[in-house]
């Protein structure tokens, strides 16, 4: 029976010394997001110990995250770059326990390797405009990122991804002309701009520019079908059948949704869509089959009690 208990209790302090020793590494996180304030994979995030001769790298995920483990506590420069996208560089203290920190990267501004203390500032003025018009877009604050995404501009004129923040400001604000001036320069930019044919197609379709509409969301889905090697993304195919539907183009509208659903069969609003547009075209079974899929995946959504008072009668209908 002793020897049973003494084992117990090395075990016990086993795990007490193992527990201790994982608290005092250093755990640093953050994520590192675009102009656009998407994440960016495969960003190099560097730390370079500021009072030793120690300098250690790691790589963002498809998410755009990073963890870096097992630092001595200290100050780092810590540089998130990925090519083409941009460059920032913070002074983080690296203490014992958990901390984080975040990057945005901009476009980089003229300047290379050899920058000089003009450029470096200039560099970090860009990256700073970038990071407060992404933070003023995300809390809805239009005018602000306007200004904010046209200083960036102003020094760095090829930021297709600052035309294409700027459509969407404008568009927030209904000011459709302005929205759709950007979202072309964004695509003259970035020819295969998906997201901005994307944005064109909503623009239109909320002046009821049906044709207008309609290109714009067959383009973006092509390019997202070009994208994925597939038959174009849920997102895109949804987008242009609502562009169909209100257009009144049922039958177009019906091959969008049923595209959407193939891309992604867990999207409830796109069988919702898809039982609504059977249903003007006539074809019952069809549109209860939709209706049936809507509530399965989504049993209490925005349309559930719509789709459960309609259901029965037109359910009925098949049994005839």
């Amino acid at each position: 029976m002793r020897t049973h208990v003494l084992r117990g209790a090395v075990t016990v302090a086993m795990v007490l010394t193992m527990t201790a020793a994982a608290l005092a590494q250093s755990i640093v996180r953050g994520k590192v997001t675009d102009a656009q304030g998407k994440p960016v994979e495969g960003a190099t995030v560097t730390f370079d110990a500021q009072q030793a001769n120690r300098k250690l790298q790691t790589k963002t995920d498809k998410n755009g995250e990073f963890l870096q483990v097992g630092l001595q506590s200290g100050a780092y420069k810590v540089t998130a770059s990925k090519e083409g996208v941009g460059t920032q560089t913070k002074t983080v203290p690296v203490k014992q326990g958990p901390s984080g920190v975040d990057f945005t990267l901009a476009p980089a501004g003229a300047g290379g390797g050899n920058a000089t203390t003009a450029d470096k500032a200039a560099a970090a003025a860009i990256n700073a405009a970038a990071t407060a018009a992404v933070e003023a877009m995300k809390a809805g604050r239009n005018d602000e990122a306007i200004e904010k995404f046209n200083e960036v501009i102003a020094k760095v004129p090829t930021c297709a991804d600052c035309y294409y923040n700027l459509g969407m400001a404008y568009q927030n604000k209904q000011q459709y002309a302005e929205a759709e001036t950007n979202y072309k320069k964004a695509i003259e930019l970035k020819p295969d701009n998906g997201d901005a044919y994307t944005g064109l197609a909503t623009i239109y379709n909320a002046q009821k520019k049906f044709d207008l509409a309609a290109d714009a969301s067959a383009k973006a889905a092509q390019l997202s079908a070009g994208a994925g090697g597939g038959g174009g993304s849920a997102e895109a195919n949804y987008n242009q059948g609502v562009i169909f539907f209100n257009a009144g183009k049922f039958a177009d509208a019906q091959k969008s949704f049923l595209a959407a659903t193939k891309s992604d069969p867990n999207n409830a609003m796109a069988q919702y869509q898809l039982g609504m547009t059977s249903l003007n075209l006539g074809q019952i079974p069809e549109a209860v089959a939709a209706l049936e899929a809507y509530l399965k995946i989504d049993p209490n959504g925005p349309k559930a009690g719509e789709v459960k008072a309609a259901l029965p009668a037109l359910q009925q209908m098949l049994k005839k």
